[in-house]
């Protein structure tokens, strides 16, 4: 028998001929054309894309609802007097036209905060600067493995508002987050996790400290019931635990906790009131680096109130790298090619090297969202054999990797590219048999791609066609 969701039947009361604004047509708000039009909503889509940049099939399906639409840089101009206002998660809340509408009485609010607040089942949210789709995807696997109902969603996997009629009080919903998506919400999950927090996306959020007040928004409105697991290695996630209303646990690469989860050299371990017991050996699971032994932590303990250990260990030692995340692509000549285009931070190209102990050939850069490379720099000199740099970034890292190479007296070959086409030729030439050529661009991917599953796709394409010719 079907779940009576009284909170979404009363949403869709209230939608029915009310003004409805879609702010941007990209992933997440796409499903709810259908839904809105099903609900007799009157919709009017905004995107500051021009007209012939939009999809055929979305314009089609937009006229075919007899939606209003307006497109451009200026479209946003027509945003006036709306019930609910639908934004994509790049266009911040602080933006002035929905401050405006939010002041006269609009809810501005995402459909992945509208999930949230009418979700009849448990929650779990994960998010962080690097790791959350890898322990978000491992967590819903676990739960899978456990036996439960689950829907993914939020960053990843579905957009879940229109999917709310099927979920119910017996399910798991596990929901990856951005700040994005964060910014301005004032629901949370039961379970919330932060990975880390380290600057990015500056080139949107007014500052640093804007970036960090979204996050901690996952874990704002829990109760005393709530669950927060916390990277106690990382000093602004472990300060979260301060601000917390509910239950904190930490998990740890550097520190042996007295409680909660720890990787110890090569064992993951659970620390209870200083005792310490044996989970999982990282030689036995196919993820790979240290920075995924922390996310398997965090999984373990994010999960740890629901499954029974050793259902979880079974599941996470059968789980594989979530693609574009220190993905293997192919074997030539002795030289494994990996594939990290979802790293688009200096801090997740700094796990990416600490994953191997082999000579590195890595290729860089990409699009500029202001963030500072020197920490990178020594990283590089330290691990890779030959640097190959592409994109906006490739300067910034080049003058940050340079001005290193002077300060410890030491060179190294780097090479500047136009094209990811001429990077391939290139690192081939200079990965000799035992080597690594890793794709970790540290930045993200808009210069040249649609985003960072194109552009690793694209990476893997050439690749294979240069195992190919042989």
């Amino acid at each position: 028998m079907s779940y009576n969701n009284e909170k979404l039947n009363e949403f869709n009361d209230y939608i029915r001929y009310r003004k409805v604004a879609i702010i941007g047509l990209g992933v997440s708000n796409l499903p709810l054309l259908d839904y809105l039009y099903e609900k007799k909503a009157n919709v009017t889509i905004f995107d500051e894309r021009e007209y012939d940049q939009i999809p055929r099939n979305n314009i089609e399906k937009i006229t075919n609802y007899g939606f209003m639409m307006h497109f451009g840089k200026d479209c946003m101009q027509y945003l006036k007097n709306f019930n609910v206002i639908f934004r994509s998660p790049s266009c911040l809340p602080t933006k002035p036209e929905l401050v405006e509408e939010a002041n006269r009485g609009a809810l501005v609010t995402t459909e992945v905060e509208l999930l949230m607040q009418m979700c009849p089942a448990k929650m779990i949210g994960v998010t962080g600067s690097d790791g959350k789709t890898t322990t978000t995807s491992l967590i819903n696997h676990i739960l899978q493995k456990a036996g439960y109902k689950t829907f993914l969603g939020g960053n990843i996997g579905t957009p879940l508002f229109t999917k709310l009629p099927e979920i119910t009080p017996e399910d798991m919903v596990v929901l990856e987050l951005s700040s994005f998506q964060l910014m301005g919400m004032e629901v949370s999950p039961q379970i919330a996790i932060i990975t880390n927090i380290t600057p990015n996306h500056l080139n949107i959020h007014k500052d640093y400290q804007e970036y960090i007040d979204a996050k901690k928004n996952i874990f704002k409105y829990q109760d005393e019931n709530g669950i927060l697991v916390l990277n106690y290695d990382n000093e602004i996630t472990r300060e979260c635990a301060k601000e917390a209303n509910g239950k904190v646990i930490f998990f740890s690469s550097q520190t042996k906790l007295d409680n909660g989860y720890i990787v110890d050299e090569d064992v993951i371990k659970e620390c209870d009131d200083k005792v310490r017991k044996h989970i999982l050996n990282t030689d036995d699971v196919i993820l790979r680096g240290n920075h995924n032994y922390q996310n398997i932590a965090t999984a373990i303990a994010a999960t740890a109130s629901l499954v029974d250990i050793e259902t979880a260990v079974k599941a996470i030692k059968e789980f594989k790298p979530v693609e574009h995340r220190i993905e293997f692509v192919e074997e030539i000549d002795g030289v494994k090619w990996y594939n990290d285009s979802a790293s688009s931070s200096p801090s997740r190209t700094l796990s990416g090297l600490n994953a191997f102990k082999e000579k590195i050939v890595l290729i860089a850069g990409g699009y500029d969202k202001n963030l500072d490379y020197t920490p990178l720099a020594k990283p590089i000199i330290d691990k890779v054999k030959t640097l190959i740099l592409i994109g906006q970034t490739a300067g910034k890292i080049y003058d940050a990797v340079k001005e290193e190479l002077e300060k410890e007296n030491k060179t190294l070959d780097i090479y500047m590219c136009e094209t990811l086409e001429e990077t391939i030729p290139l690192a081939k030439k200079n990965a000799k048999s035992g080597d690594i050529v890793l794709f970790s661009p540290a930045s993200a991917s808009f210069d040249m791609f649609k985003n960072f599953a194109d552009r690793g796709n694209q990476f893997k394409n050439l690749v294979r066609n240069l195992k190919e010719r042989g």
